[in-house]
Order: C-alpha cells, then structure tokens, then sequence
C-alpha cells in the first residue's frame, strides 16, 4: 500500500513554466492526504515559495526545499544543511568571471539577487514570487547558505551543458553541481539531496521505501526516485533520467488519480 508520495514541481507537476497548481492536482492531492497518504512537494524552489504554490494544502503536506538542504514539516525543520562560507565564496567568486549567469544564493529566510538583468529579476520576483532581497554585490551576502543556483536566461543547452562541466571539474570533489532545469545549475549543499531529505521524511513517518511513489524531470531528483520503491520520470525530463526511475509518464495527476482509485 501507498503511504508517501513525493513529486518535483517545475517540469513535473507544474508543466509549461505554470506557476500555480491546477484545481485538479489541489483535488487529488487533498483526497490523497484525506485518505492517510503523505504528499511531499520536492525542489529547488525555497520553502516560502513553496507553501505559496500549496496554499491550501500547506498545514497538511510536507515540504523538500532547496533540493533537500531543507526539510519541513508543520513548520518545524527536519533536517537542514549548509553550504560552506570558504566554499560558497569560492564559487561565487569564480560565476563572477563570466557574464552568462546570474545567480541566486539562498538562505533560510530570504533567497538574494543583484539587479543586473530585469528580465531575471522580474521572473524571480514577479513570476515565481520568490521571497527575495536585490543586492548590490553578491558575494558579500552573509549565510548560512543553503544553496546556489545560475541561471542562463538565454535559454542555451550548450551554454549550461558546457559551463556544468567546467563547474562539476572545479567543485565536484566538494559539492554536487547538477542541472535543476534548462536554464538552471544548482549547488546542492554537500551531504544533502531530495533523497537524503526525503528519508528523513519516511523515519519521521516511519514509512518503508516500497511504500512511496516519487516523480521527478530532472537530475536534481535521481536520489529521490532512486530511494523510492516506484517511481515515475516526465515523458520530457532531461536524458537519461528515465534511467532510475521504474516508469515514465505524461502527467503526474494521472497517476495520483490511479493511486488515488486503489485505495478508495
């Protein structure tokens, strides 16, 4: 029997760049908590953002934030992991050499960004409606961090794909650098990921690997479709991501409403 079911949301359950969930997804999703199963929203995105996108059902689910750096519940922290200052100072100073990307470092309260490009600044602060603070100089931000995340907003693969791999041989052996999106690289804190986050979720609920269903797009999410007994890559995630997951699928409300059919 099902008992958790966590799900990314940009590419996953949120299609087409939506920003706001369907009244369908809301349904399913308050039926499944109804019927004693844990749904679990897993990204990059912060926490605050997050309970805006699951306004109505923010007191009953769960909430992965950041790509596992930070881990919710009732609004009580279930795990949390930080970037190091000497290590996040690293790499910011080394984004700063380029003028492709621009960056978002994200603390607990607050995510931060410098008003170079209004095209960015108006998605973060008007489209995703994150909770943010413009700065004059990035670097100078104080943490603890709990990740960092550049963005190209030109939309280029080659361009991300390229610059990933220059910033996987520079900072690999100290933290997983790893797409969030198309047009994202994030810095996942070392030690944590949807997955390590998402297990101390099921200790807390005390719920067997075979009783969770995971869906993600995305190679921020391999851990946590990997942790879970089924899991579910998009029909357009990123290559290869159908790899570690058991099968693919075009709609993650489907699927919730197939789950949702076995245990009324």
């Amino acid at each position: 029997m099902i008992k958790l079911i966590a799900s990314d949301l940009d590419g996953t359950l949120l299609q087409n760049d939506a920003q706001a969930l369907t009244p369908r997804a809301i349904d399913l999703i308050s039926k499944l908590c109804d019927a004693g199963i844990h749904f679990v929203s897993a990204s990059g995105r912060q926490y605050d953002n997050q309970k805006r996108v699951f306004d109505p059902l923010k007191n009953r689910i769960s909430f992965i934030a950041e790509n596992g750096s930070i881990c919710m519940h009732q609004g009580k922290v279930i795990s949390r992991a930080t970037i190091n200052d000497d290590l996040a100072a690293r790499i910011l100073k080394e984004i700063k050499k380029q003028n492709h990307f621009e960056i978002v470092v994200s603390r607990e309260d607050t995510c931060f960004i410098e008003n170079n490009v209004p095209e960015f600044v108006n998605h973060i602060v008007n489209v995703m409606h994150n909770t943010t603070q413009i700065v004059d100089d990035i670097t100078k931000v104080d943490g603890p961090i709990l990740k960092i995340a550049i963005c190209n907003m030109s939309d280029s693969t080659h361009i991300v794909d390229k610059y990933l791999k220059h910033l996987q041989d520079l900072f690999g052996s100290e933290i997983k650098v790893v797409t969030s999106g198309n047009i994202w690289i994030d810095f996942i804190a070392p030690g944590s990921n949807k997955g390590t986050a998402l297990q101390n979720l099921m200790d807390l609920f005390h719920v067997k690997p075979e009783e969770c269903v995971a869906f993600g797009d995305q190679y921020n999410d391999i851990e946590m479709l990997q942790l879970v007994g089924t899991s579910y890559a998009m029909s357009n995630a990123a290559p290869g991501i159908s790899y570690y997951s058991t099968y693919v699928t075009d709609s993650v409300e489907d699927v919730l409403e197939d789950i949702l059919a076995q245990v009324r």
